[in-house]
Protein backbone atom coordinates (compact mmCIF):
# COMPACT_ATOMS: atom_id res chain seq x y z
CA UNK A 1 0.00 0.00 0.00
CA UNK A 2 1.29 3.44 -0.98
CA UNK A 3 0.87 6.26 1.51
CA UNK A 4 1.55 9.92 0.76
CA UNK A 5 2.43 12.49 3.39
CA UNK A 6 3.69 16.05 3.43
CA UNK A 7 7.35 16.30 4.37
CA UNK A 8 8.59 18.41 7.28
CA UNK A 9 12.00 19.86 8.16
CA UNK A 10 12.69 16.60 10.00
CA UNK A 11 12.68 14.88 6.58
CA UNK A 12 15.70 16.82 5.23
CA UNK A 13 18.06 13.83 5.45
CA UNK A 14 15.48 11.40 4.05
CA UNK A 15 14.69 13.74 1.14
CA UNK A 16 18.38 14.41 0.47
CA UNK A 17 19.04 10.68 0.12
CA UNK A 18 15.85 10.08 -1.85
CA UNK A 19 16.38 12.97 -4.26
CA UNK A 20 20.04 12.09 -4.87
CA UNK A 21 19.33 8.40 -5.50
CA UNK A 22 16.28 8.90 -7.71
CA UNK A 23 17.91 11.63 -9.83
CA UNK A 24 21.03 9.49 -10.29
CA UNK A 25 18.94 6.46 -11.27
CA UNK A 26 16.91 8.53 -13.72
CA UNK A 27 19.76 10.30 -15.51
CA UNK A 28 23.23 8.89 -14.77
CA UNK A 29 23.22 6.28 -17.52
CA UNK A 30 21.93 8.50 -20.33
CA UNK A 31 24.68 9.11 -22.90
CA UNK A 32 23.74 12.81 -23.20
CA UNK A 33 24.70 13.44 -19.56
CA UNK A 34 28.42 13.97 -18.91
CA UNK A 35 29.38 12.54 -15.49
CA UNK A 36 31.09 15.80 -14.44
CA UNK A 37 27.99 17.87 -15.24
CA UNK A 38 25.70 15.41 -13.48
CA UNK A 39 27.91 15.27 -10.38
CA UNK A 40 28.26 19.07 -10.24
CA UNK A 41 24.49 19.58 -10.43
CA UNK A 42 23.71 16.84 -7.91
CA UNK A 43 26.23 18.14 -5.34
CA UNK A 44 24.56 21.57 -5.52
CA UNK A 45 20.92 20.49 -5.69
CA UNK A 46 20.85 17.48 -3.38
CA UNK A 47 22.86 18.28 -0.28
CA UNK A 48 21.18 18.38 3.11
CA UNK A 49 21.59 22.14 3.59
CA UNK A 50 19.95 22.86 0.21
CA UNK A 51 17.07 20.44 0.80
CA UNK A 52 16.50 21.84 4.32
CA UNK A 53 16.39 25.37 2.87
CA UNK A 54 13.84 24.25 0.27
CA UNK A 55 11.75 22.52 2.95
CA UNK A 56 11.75 25.75 5.01
CA UNK A 57 10.59 27.81 2.02
CA UNK A 58 6.87 28.67 2.54
CA UNK A 59 6.17 28.32 -1.19
CA UNK A 60 7.53 24.74 -1.35
CA UNK A 61 5.50 21.62 -0.69
CA UNK A 62 7.28 18.26 -0.57
CA UNK A 63 5.24 15.07 -0.65
CA UNK A 64 6.80 11.72 0.26
CA UNK A 65 5.43 8.40 -0.96
CA UNK A 66 6.07 5.41 1.28
CA UNK A 67 5.42 1.72 0.92
CA UNK A 68 5.38 -0.15 4.23
CA UNK A 69 7.14 2.81 5.85
CA UNK A 70 9.96 2.79 3.27
CA UNK A 71 10.52 5.93 1.14
CA UNK A 72 9.45 5.08 -2.42
CA UNK A 73 9.36 8.48 -4.14
CA UNK A 74 8.68 12.16 -3.71
CA UNK A 75 7.29 15.25 -5.38
CA UNK A 76 8.05 18.94 -4.95
CA UNK A 77 5.52 21.68 -5.74
CA UNK A 78 6.33 25.40 -5.83
CA UNK A 79 3.40 27.74 -5.20
CA UNK A 80 3.24 30.82 -7.42
CA UNK A 81 6.16 29.81 -9.64
CA UNK A 82 5.70 30.66 -13.31
CA UNK A 83 7.59 30.92 -16.56
CA UNK A 84 7.07 32.54 -19.97
CA UNK A 85 4.36 30.63 -21.80
CA UNK A 86 2.54 29.45 -18.68
CA UNK A 87 -0.99 30.82 -18.88
CA UNK A 88 -2.26 30.98 -15.32
CA UNK A 89 -3.56 33.38 -12.71
CA UNK A 90 -2.61 31.11 -9.79
CA UNK A 91 0.13 28.76 -11.08
CA UNK A 92 1.84 25.95 -9.23
CA UNK A 93 4.97 24.24 -10.53
CA UNK A 94 5.55 20.52 -10.31
CA UNK A 95 9.29 20.94 -9.82
CA UNK A 96 10.16 17.30 -9.14
CA UNK A 97 8.44 13.92 -9.21
CA UNK A 98 10.65 10.87 -8.78
CA UNK A 99 10.22 7.25 -7.80
CA UNK A 100 12.81 4.75 -6.61
CA UNK A 101 13.80 2.41 -9.46
CA UNK A 102 12.49 -0.61 -7.58
CA UNK A 103 9.00 0.94 -7.43
CA UNK A 104 8.68 2.23 -11.02
CA UNK A 105 5.53 0.79 -12.55
CA UNK A 106 3.98 0.11 -9.13
CA UNK A 107 1.82 3.26 -8.94
CA UNK A 108 4.12 5.49 -6.87
CA UNK A 109 4.35 8.17 -9.55
CA UNK A 110 0.61 8.16 -10.22
CA UNK A 111 -0.22 8.33 -6.51
CA UNK A 112 2.16 11.27 -6.11
CA UNK A 113 0.68 12.96 -9.22
CA UNK A 114 -2.86 12.52 -7.85
CA UNK A 115 -1.77 13.98 -4.49
CA UNK A 116 -0.19 16.96 -6.29
CA UNK A 117 -3.43 17.60 -8.21
CA UNK A 118 -5.40 17.36 -4.96
CA UNK A 119 -3.11 19.93 -3.28
CA UNK A 120 -3.36 22.26 -6.28
CA UNK A 121 -7.17 22.07 -6.27
CA UNK A 122 -7.38 22.55 -2.51
CA UNK A 123 -5.36 25.77 -2.79
CA UNK A 124 -7.31 27.03 -5.83
CA UNK A 125 -4.46 26.89 -8.35
CA UNK A 126 -5.69 27.14 -11.92
CA UNK A 127 -2.68 25.62 -13.71
CA UNK A 128 0.05 23.13 -12.85
CA UNK A 129 3.14 23.29 -15.01
CA UNK A 130 6.49 21.52 -15.25
CA UNK A 131 9.66 21.13 -17.27
CA UNK A 132 10.62 17.68 -18.56
CA UNK A 133 13.86 16.83 -20.35
CA UNK A 134 13.49 16.50 -24.11
CA UNK A 135 15.30 13.12 -23.95
CA UNK A 136 12.94 11.62 -21.36
CA UNK A 137 10.07 10.22 -23.43
CA UNK A 138 8.84 7.95 -20.63
CA UNK A 139 8.22 10.93 -18.34
CA UNK A 140 6.68 12.90 -21.23
CA UNK A 141 4.18 10.08 -21.85
CA UNK A 142 3.35 9.93 -18.13
CA UNK A 143 2.61 13.65 -18.04
CA UNK A 144 0.60 13.54 -21.27
CA UNK A 145 -1.44 10.68 -19.82
CA UNK A 146 -2.17 12.98 -16.87
CA UNK A 147 -3.46 15.77 -19.12
CA UNK A 148 -0.36 17.95 -19.53
CA UNK A 149 0.27 19.60 -22.90
CA UNK A 150 3.52 21.02 -24.30
CA UNK A 151 3.45 24.83 -24.30
CA UNK A 152 7.09 25.66 -24.98
CA UNK A 153 10.68 25.01 -23.97
CA UNK A 154 13.22 26.30 -21.49
CA UNK A 155 16.83 25.69 -20.55
CA UNK A 156 17.78 23.46 -17.63
CA UNK A 157 21.40 23.95 -16.60
CA UNK A 158 23.04 20.61 -15.75
CA UNK A 159 26.54 21.62 -14.67
CA UNK A 160 28.09 23.25 -17.74
CA UNK A 161 25.51 21.68 -20.09
CA UNK A 162 22.49 23.83 -21.04
CA UNK A 163 19.80 21.21 -21.69
CA UNK A 164 16.36 21.68 -23.21
CA UNK A 165 13.23 20.90 -21.23
CA UNK A 166 9.76 20.82 -22.67
CA UNK A 167 7.40 23.08 -20.74
CA UNK A 168 4.06 21.39 -20.10
CA UNK A 169 0.97 22.64 -18.33
CA UNK A 170 -2.43 21.37 -17.28
CA UNK A 171 -5.47 23.35 -16.25
CA UNK A 172 -6.66 22.38 -12.78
Amino acid sequence: MISIRQATLDDAKLLTDLSYTTFWDAFAHHPKNAPDDLNHYMRQAFNQEQIAAELAEPSSIFLVAEIDGKPAGYAKLIIGSSEDGVTATRPIELSRLYSHQEFIGKGVGQNLMDACFERARRHDHDVMWLGVWEYNPRAQRFYEKNGFEVIGRHTFQLGSDPQTDLLMQKKI
